[in-house]
């Protein structure tokens, strides 16, 4: 065990994001000892087992250098992502109809696929759907548990 390391003497902390490509013990380490003091996690990328693998590297880590080691979780949340286009990319216009449903087939500027049908069978008219980071704004107007017919409120390229 190394001898523990109770401060960096520094006003300054690192933060580090863990991906694919950094999410190794090793380099987790390797990251570490470089002077990172603290890994983020995004939530909305990556799959929890993945997530829960680098909780357990860096505890180990912490043990290992007998320093307490700060994990930050990014809890946004995964997104929920919709099917692809025919022709991308598609311009939905404000005040278009714009059909979401489960069917397997590419998109277009009246319909996509969106693979979640508990999202589906919840929705009801009134409800505002967000989707490209709440750039393009639907209203739904008709649902039948299998598919939503949205109003474009505000449209734009997705």
């Amino acid at each position: 065990m190394a001898s523990p390391i109770f401060s960096r003497n520094r006003k300054v902390k690192v933060l580090a994001t863990l991906g694919p490509a950094s999410g190794s013990p090793e380099m987790i380490e390797k990251m570490y000892r470089a002077g990172v003091d603290a890994f983020r996690m995004n939530m909305s990328h990556g799959e929890h087992k993945a997530h829960a693998a680098n909780v357990t590297s860096i505890r180990a880590l912490e043990k290992k250098v007998g320093r307490p080691i700060t994990i930050l979780a990014d809890l946004q949340g995964p997104k929920l992502r919709i099917g692809t286009f025919a022709k991308p990319p598609v311009m939905l216009k404000d005040g278009a109809r714009f059909t979401l449903d489960m069917l397997k087939k590419k998109g277009d500027a009246t319909r996509v696929t969106l693979p979640h049908k508990e999202i589906l069978s919840t929705l009801q008219p009134g409800h505002s759907l967000l989707l490209d980071d709440g750039k393009i704004r639907l209203e739904v107007t008709k649902t039948d548990g299998k598919s939503v017919e949205t109003k474009v409120i505000v449209g734009g390229e997705i």
